[in-house]
């Protein structure tokens, strides 16, 4: 049975962080808002947890395009190959903002993402999101949670995202009504940006 644990943007509890990290640490999976949509995830390190996100996605794991969930650009050299200062600029000027990119990936990605060779990167300006990745000092993997119905798509009521998931997760974190337009996600791998998805994110960056 998930814990439910309220959070306010503003000022998110830092005792509260740490409980989220602990269940994360411990192979926990985890909803959270973002600047979006409420999503799924877990520790980018633990493959037995990144095997269960797949499966509730119904996704191979190895085929699976899941995000990594950054706390800012200090860190993209850990995952992603060297980029150009105009990829660089890009980045700066859109994050963190409702935006996923597509890099190329270097050696160090997890063991089981190594056979892809571009990474989807996320700095959500979301101060709940950022302050979990910051406490577990490593990105989390991140997909949205889509809604069955067709119409709403993405649920945005934490009380009915709990109501759904509260078996099948380890902790649901509630930071309020979530939007329902996922980020606008832009491949950045051939040099000039390619618009994959269009979302919440503007066209220009």
């Amino acid at each position: 049975m998930a814990e439910l644990i309220k959070l306010y943007e503003e000022n998110p509890n830092p005792k509260d962080i740490k409980r989220i990290v602990k269940i994360i640490r411990d192979g926990g999976l985890i909803i959270y808002p973002s600047d979006t949509v409420y999503a799924l995830g877990c520790d980018i390190t633990d493959n037995r947890a990144l095997e269960r996100v797949a499966q509730l996605k119904g996704v191979k794991l190895e085929k699976a395009n899941f995000s990594f969930v950054c706390e800012d650009l200090s860190n993209l050299s850990d995952y992603v190959r060297q980029i150009d200062s105009a990829t660089f600029k890009i980045l700066k000027r859109a994050l963190p903002g409702p935006y996923t990119f597509i890099l190329p990936g270097n050696n160090n990605l997890p063991t089981v993402f190594k056979k892809k060779k571009e990474v989807g990167i996320r700095v959500p300006d979301n101060n709940i999101t950022r302050a979990i990745v910051r406490e577990l000092g490593n990105p989390i993997v991140s997909t949205s949670i889509k809604d069955e119905d067709e119409v709403i798509e993405y649920t945005t009521d934490p009380e009915l995202i709990y109501e759904k998931w509260h078996k099948l997760v380890d902790v649901i974190v509630d930071g309020g009504y979530g939007g329902n337009i996922p980020s606008t996600v832009i491949d950045l791998t051939s040099g000039a940006p390619e618009l994959i998805r269009e979302g919440k994110g503007s066209l220009e960056v």
